[in-house]
């Protein structure tokens, strides 16, 4: 089919909410490591899609997935000696406390798991999340999701869900010069822990680095401080490691790492199986005693022969590539060419990010912060035209999201900023323009 019938037929078969990227759209018919392919063979540089962690259909990780649906993919009531290795090779890289393993199907379907065990471990049922954030497609995860349930066609949140103001340093309640936003932000949470009461908080659950918040960096010690208050209450915190995890923001192979805390539950999503329909949840053994209630947890295939022979792969291949130290140096290398774009352009009103994982926010005036949406969606649609892909997120859909595969080189970080500084060259042209 070409481009076009496939769209009409798209639009026929699927749900209208199910939307497109790009106002030209792309049919993506192939795809190698940092690289896409279009119907007609032209190359996109794709610095968007992180679940192709290690690489689009990289050949370690498609071998492993052949050559084990070739033998078998059955249930995990089977004992299996593939669950196992892949479980001791995944908690390994986490703190020793870390010890225990849920598989699921995807990132939402850990999240949803991470609750459960919340609960069943405290007995309680609230819970505190960060404003704008968003944690998977099932009905109570968008009921935890204010990006979802604040937005259009939601109802807000239920009387169980408390939100708590993002720590977001350049836009957010207290700014990167306020020496005391961290403790400040925390007090938000001070004050839910007090309304709920102790003994009656299931606990709070947060982005490492919230990415649909904006690909924010929280304030050092915010987290230290919110794990120490709910704790105190009696609850239980949860990483949601789904984008952050596995090296990608170089200097840690955990996002929570770089705050210096521990989490109670780790949930993992799809880019452990750089793709393939995957997610994880870890905890400590006192809390999967906990949910070790008579009630039988079961997941047919979740962490079937397959998924786990992908999994295991992926994983090799992140550590002995060294790919979070590649992530680190070209990261680095990017990082400063995006702060210089910064200083050139004063439609950037913020640059930040660690490894492969970057936020660079668009405003119309650096005083009133003013976001720059309309601009920020022409920059990722003009950047399309050029053969290079990214996206945007935050609340006002603002920031231009980068969060490439691993293997992305220096070359590829170059050409990005290189095209990016001729388009928003233009985009001033144009503000300027208009006045």
């Amino acid at each position: 089919m070409t481009k076009a019938e496939t769209l009409a037929r798209r639009r026929q078969l699927l749900g209208h909410n199910l939307n497109i990227a790009y106002q030209n759209p792309i049919k993506i018919v192939r795809g190698s490591m940092q690289y896409l392919y279009d119907e007609e063979g032209r190359e996109y540089l794709d610095a968007y899609n992180n679940v192709a962690h290690v690489g689009h259909c990289h050949p370690r990780v498609v071998q492993a997935g052949q050559q084990q649906m070739a033998v078998v993919n059955t249930n995990t009531r089977y004992l299996s000696d593939l669950i196992n290795e892949y479980a001791a090779n995944l908690t390994a890289t986490l703190p020793e406390r870390l010890n225990v393993c849920f598989f699921v199907n995807s990132g939402s379907e850990a999240n949803e798991l991470a609750l459960r065990l919340a609960r069943a471990h405290t007995r309680s049922k609230d819970l505190i999340v960060l404003d704008h954030a968003y944690h998977g497609n099932t009905n109570t995860l968008i009921e935890i999701s204010p990006y979802k349930h604040n937005g259009p066609g939601g109802q807000g949140a239920p009387s169980w869900v408390h939100t708590v103001p993002l720590p977001d340093l350049y836009r957010g309640l207290y700014k990167s010069g306020d020496v005391e936003a961290a403790e400040k932000y925390a007090q938000h949470v001070n004050e839910v822990v007090a309304q709920v009461g102790a003994g009656h908080l299931c606990g709070f659950i947060a982005e490492s680095m919230p990415s649909v918040g904006g690909q924010i960096f929280l304030p050092e010690d915010y987290l230290k401080k919110v794990h120490s208050l709910v704790r105190s209450a009696g609850g239980v915190c949860i990483a949601d490691e789904v984008q952050t995890g596995y090296g990608r923001i170089g200097k840690h192979f955990w996002g929570f790492e770089k705050y210096n805390v521990v989490p109670d539950i780790v949930v993992l999503g799809k880019p452990i199986g750089n793709g393939h329909p995957i997610g994880a949840v870890i905890t400590t053994r006192e809390i999967a005693d906990s949910f070790n209630n008579g009630m039988e947890f079961f997941s047919t295939f979740g962490g079937n022969n397959v998924s786990c022979a992908i999994g295991i792969a992926v994983l090799e291949t992140v550590l002995e590539e060294k790919l979070q130290k590649h992530a680190e140096s070209v990261g680095s290398h990017m990082l400063q060419q995006l702060r210089e774009l910064m200083t050139r352009f004063k439609l950037i009103g913020d640059v930040r990010g660690s490894g492969l994982f970057f936020g660079v926010e668009l405003v119309r005036d650096r005083n009133t912060q003013e976001p720059a949406t309309e601009e920020a969606a022409s920059v990722v649609n003009q950047m399309r035209e050029e053969g290079i892909l990214l996206g945007t997120d935050g609340p006002f859909h603002n920031v231009l999201k980068i969060r490439p595969p691993m293997p992305f080189t220096d070359s590829d970080g170059d050409r990005l900023v290189e095209t990016m500084a001729g388009i928003l060259g233009s985009q001033i042209s144009d503000l300027r323009s208009q006045m």
